[in-house]
């Protein structure tokens, strides 16, 4: 750790370094130098992360033009270089270690205390989007490939149900009745990109309330993080992960479905704030943006529930059916959406 922390050309001589924040992927510690000076730092999870040089030449590109945006430089991440002049290290063992600044007089919310704070996370994302809609997306790696391609995506749940290692899928078939039905539906964002309707674009692909950094002082929406899954993209994708999430009245695991609902109201919200922060958005693209709901949540669904029928190895679960709940609360929200998708369309074509 000392031969890391030497490594980078940071501002005085670190004094302390500890573990830091929540998340469960990267490694994470706060630096704290004798200046007084605060750092991030971070080992990548190549677990995950299975081209991390491409991850990382994607947040140096990403993070150097954003700082050209932006007066207040805690606006945006900055990458602190190492003694060499490099974005990153990487260790003797083939570890890739960052560092950060800290963005100081920030924090961070799990979740939102008031409609007020979806509307600032909305603003928050538009804002990102609209700042890097000049940015050539064609030039970032796709470190996760086919990432949204929910056709694709289809091909891998059915090739999970033929090999159903577990004999799950007999427990779910009128789940999977739901998500084969739709497949036809799930193709259109995709087939619209790869007809060129709808434009490449630097997407964020993790667009959560706890990814974006609040002033202390004004609460205003500061800074976007997070950036290990940035890539190119489509924003209904952006756009339709945030409704997801931040858009339903439970749980993403809740086990009563009574209480799983889609907010209509919420979703005006984060309408409203992300589509007035990107007013370089095209037609195509505010139209798409409920396609992006609904077809994003269809998405969480097929991956629960393959997930689930795979004997979940991909995501982490607290109980044996976690994976299922999972699945099923994504597919209520999306019954949901579709009897209320004409107003959905409705709200967004307002704007243009």
């Amino acid at each position: 750790m000392e031969t890391v922390l030497n490594s980078f050309s940071l501002n005085g001589n670190p004094i302390s370094c500890e573990r830091y924040g929540e998340g469960h992927i990267n490694q994470t510690y706060l630096v704290v130098t004798d200046t007084g000076k605060r750092y991030i730092m971070q080992r990548l999870n190549q677990v995950v992360f299975k081209d991390p040089k491409g991850l990382m030449e994607n947040v140096h590109a990403v993070t150097s033009f954003l700082a050209n945006k932006y007066d207040d430089p805690r606006r945006s991440l900055h990458l602190v270089p190492t003694k060499d002049g490099a974005s990153w290290l990487v260790d003797e063992e083939g570890h890739y270690w960052r560092v950060y600044d800290f963005v100081e007089d920030t924090v961070c919310l799990q979740k939102a205390r008031s409609p007020e704070d979806f509307r600032n996370s909305a603003s928050a994302f538009g804002d990102f989007q609209a700042a890097l809609l000049d940015f050539p997306a064609d030039s970032l790696t796709e470190t996760i490939p086919n990432f949204h391609n929910t056709p694709s995506r289809y091909v891998q749940f059915k090739e999970s149900l033929d090999k159903n290692p577990l004999s799950r899928a007999e427990e779910v078939k009128e789940e999977i009745e739901f998500i084969l039905s739709r497949e036809a539906d799930a193709s259109y964002l995709q087939s619209r990109l790869e007809g060129g309707v709808l434009p490449l674009r630097v997407t964020h692909n993790d667009t959560k309330l706890n990814n974006i950094l609040f002033d202390a002082k004004s609460e205003d929406a500061l800074c976007i993080i997070d950036l290990d899954t940035v890539m190119p993209g489509l924003v209904a994708y952006d756009f339709g992960d945030s409704i997801r999430f931040g858009a339903s009245t439970g749980a993403e695991d809740e086990k009563d479905l009574s209480k799983v609902n889609f907010d209509m109201e919420l979703y005006k919200v984060f309408a409203d704030g992300f589509i007035k922060a990107c007013p370089g958005l095209s037609a195509e693209e505010i139209r798409s943006l409920p396609y992006g709901a609904k077809i994003i949540t269809l998405e969480n669904a097929l991956r629960f529930l393959m997930d689930y029928i795979d004997g979940d190895p991909y995501y982490q679960i607290a109980y044996p059916d976690h994976n299922l709940d999972r699945a099923r609360t994504q597919i209520k929200l999306v019954s949901d959406m579709e009897d209320q998708f004409e107003e959905m369309k409705a709200v967004c074509e307002a704007y243009i």
